[in-house]
């Protein structure tokens, strides 16, 4: 499958701390790419660099023939075919679940509002939210909020969505309903990039699950190698943690 995110060098300093050292890797067209690692690992910081919400000390990344890390680039454009989840939902207080979905299709994307809605509709079906259509962000849980924010994102047709760490503020029992929307998405062929400490998403989602730690990457493998059968020493200290 063609690469639809190319990562070659990448490298990030905040001050002394090097979060992120000599990274290179990618995601084919339609897959799903998980990565794990110990907090603080460069996970979240190599995921944000994906869309220029940090930008790189050195290093280059692609989605498709767009130059992420080109200045020159219009990182608008870029940005409107990227979906981002971050563990905070970020909807918008004001405007009701269809509202907040409507927004960007209408406002970026120039939709009609009899399209934009249309749509809204059929991704909050697809979210299993149908009937929270028409209510506030403070009246949905967490959970709620969450499938909320990814049919937002996905109301946008992006090529590609990145979460990150999507389910970590969520009460325990809301996890299910978030993951099995992801799953179904990747299921669809939806090409995603993961940061999430949830190892079962990982087993049954992903293509390839990439171990970080230090800011380095460590090992990269399908889900069954690596869980099952690590190569690194880091690995298998990590996995005997948390398995």
């Amino acid at each position: 499958m063609p690469d639809r995110v190319r990562i070659e060098g990448a490298s990030k300093s905040f001050g002394e701390l090097q979060a992120l050292k000599n990274v290179s890797m990618s995601v084919g067209a339609g897959e799903t790419v998980v990565v794990i690692g110990p907090s603080g690992s460069g996970k979240s910081t190599l995921l944000r660099a994906v869309n220029r919400l940090e930008v790189l000390t050195s290093g280059d990344i692609w989605i498709d023939e767009d130059h992420v890390t080109n200045h020159t680039s219009d990182i608008r454009r870029i940005r409107e075919e990227v979906g981002m989840v971050f563990q905070n939902f970020n909807l918008f207080p004001h405007l009701t679940v269809l509202q907040n979905l409507m927004l960007a299709p209408t406002c970026v994307k120039k939709r009609s509002k009899a399209d934009a809605e249309k749509q809204a509709v059929g991704l909050l079906a697809r979210v299993g939210l149908s009937e929270k259509k028409d209510a506030w962000p403070e009246q949905l849980s967490g959970g709620q909020k969450q499938r909320v924010a990814i049919a937002r994102a996905l109301a946008m047709e992006p090529k590609v969505m990145l979460f990150d760490e999507p389910t970590s503020a969520l009460d325990p029992e809301m996890v299910k309903e978030v993951l099995d929307v992801m799953l179904d998405l990747a299921r669809e062929g939806m090409t995603l990039m993961v940061v999430t400490h949830e190892m079962g998403f990982a087993k049954a989602a992903a293509h390839r699950v990439i171990f970080m730690d230090q800011g380095e990457i460590i090992e990269i493998g399908s889900p069954a190698d690596l869980f099952e059968r690590p190569q690194n020493e880091r690995t298998k200290k990590f996995l005997a943690h948390i398995l």
